[in-house]
């Protein structure tokens, strides 16, 4: 299910066919479409829409075009509409030096107004910024802004850096489809998926397979098909981590519980503790309770047949993985018993840990996965035991790192695949990693991408 998070349906490129546009958006299992506001007519309007779709919500807002026609006086109405039950933003405002159809000095105004109207009505702004990246952002901070999205973005990597610092989402729209975008999809490559959003701005930016044509929400299966093959994500995924993100920012839909099992790509993970060995700077348990879409903040640690109960349809996966919000050795118990269960039935099953087990139980547990684990991989994260200890802060103090090797070395003894994996993060260098891996330690290495967990 997707969240086309701006479009608008209120235009007139909509007039003839609004209601089996809509209809087009469910059948494309559209869970949600934020239709957005650009004047004071048209924010009237997406609330008309918004009270007659359930699955349409509105965006009151000026955009920047309009700051020089609006009124002083239609303000008081503004801020009576953002207190309507579906609005759930304040927007399209912004800055757009691009066209330049209102005076700066009259955006600007506005853009500030309407900062300060979102504040006050604890709402999320939707940001326009064209040709003003430097000026939209400052004008941001220096107004609080600290809750909106940055919509059909298409900057530099700077400029994204900026927009997470201030807790913004950043939107993508169909222009990441064109052949000419390159340089747009290496920078979002930087923007982690759980500050991400998908939009179509319909009518505008048709993606490159419908380009010409009048866009729309049902479209928006194209911008996430990019994004998926970008981050090397499936659809599913793209659909799942999108939603959430909406969902939190606009506050809308239900609150998602904690997971025992769940998809990322074509492999099914098992999340069976949140307890850890160590406390790693960059963990994403210190700023979310979701990994790709996902809740992992279990209410309870679960028993073994509440773990199998939670593995369905197991033989449409490649893999089982033991990877969840802590370190699943340190139950290992409960990993033998369902290992054990899926290897009688023939699925493969990967360990993903931090090659603390020894240090944990004390004894070299490697032998007792040999049979029931066909692959493990193992964070490694830095090339000596001076990064480690910065970076990983282990409980068990300055021998673990030299433990962590001496586990992966048991480990090539007796499973047949063994990785060591290292995040691409600032300080660490990733080619001293690999060379300690494969040539010291005599097994695969694979590159984690930094703030993007589930990679």
């Amino acid at each position: 299910m997707f969240i086309d998070t701006h479009c608008h349906l209120d235009f007139d490129q909509f007039s003839a066919d609004r209601e089996k546009v809509i209809a087009r958006a469910r059948e494309e299992n559209i869970k949600a479409i934020i239709n957005v506001g650009t004047s004071l007519e048209g924010s009237r309007r997406s609330i008309q829409l918004a009270e007659k779709h359930a699955l349409v919500y509105a965006a009151v807002g000026i955009h920047p075009h309009e700051a020089e026609r609006f009124p002083a006086e239609s303000w008081e109405k503004i801020e009576r509409l953002v207190q309507e039950d579906k609005v759930v933003a304040v927007g399209e405002t912004g800055l757009d030096y691009f066209r330049n159809y209102s005076s700066h000095t009259s955006q600007k105004e506005l853009f500030r107004k309407q900062i300060k109207l979102a504040i006050e009505a604890d709402l999320p702004l939707i940001v326009h910024s064209r040709e003003a990246d430097d000026e939209t952002l400052g004008i941001l901070r220096e107004e609080g802004a600290c809750r909106g999205v940055l919509h059909c973005f298409s900057s530099t990597r700077e400029v994204a850096a900026d927009c997470l610092q201030l807790g913004f989402y950043i939107s993508i729209a169909g222009q990441v489809t064109y052949p000419a975008a390159k340089q747009l999809r290496e920078v979002i490559l930087r923007i982690p998926t759980n500050r991400l959003l998908i939009e179509t701005d319909a009518p505008f930016l048709t993606p490159e397979q419908l380009r010409g044509g009048r866009n729309e929400p049902a479209l928006i299966k194209y911008t996430a098909a990019e994004l998926a093959q970008l981050y090397g994500l499936s659809l599913g995924d793209i659909a799942r981590v999108t939603t959430l993100n909406a969902q939190q920012l606009f506050g809308i839909g239900k609150k998602q519980s904690g997971k025992i099992a769940y998809p990322i790509r074509d492999s099914l993970y098992l999340n069976i503790t949140n307890r850890c060995t160590n406390n790693c700077v960059f963990c994403v348990r210190r700023i979310t309770d979701f990994v790709c879409g996902h809740n992992l903040k279990l209410s309870h640690e679960p028993t073994q047949d509440e773990i199998i109960q939670s593995i369905t349809n197991s033989a449409s996966y490649k893999e089982v993985v033991f990877c969840g919000y802590g370190e699943p050795l340190i139950r290992l118990d409960e990993v033998l018993y369902v290992s054990r269960y899926l290897r009688e039935r023939n699925i493969p099953v990967r360990i993903v840990t931090n090659g603390h087990g020894n240090l944990i139980h004390r004894r070299n547990i490697v032998p007792e996965l040999a049979w029931m684990v066909s692959a493990i991989s193992i964070s490694l994260n830095a090339e000596n035991k001076e990064k480690y200890l910065s970076i990983c802060c282990p409980q068990s103090g300055e021998g673990t790192y030299e433990e962590v090797r001496k586990f992966i070395l048991e480990c090539k003894k007796y499973i047949s695949r063994v990785e060591v994996t290292a995040l691409d993060m600032d300080g660490v260098s990733i080619t001293e990693c690999e060379r300690i891996a494969r040539d010291e330690l005599g097994v695969e290495f694979r590159e984690r991408r930094y703030n993007h967990p589930g990679s």
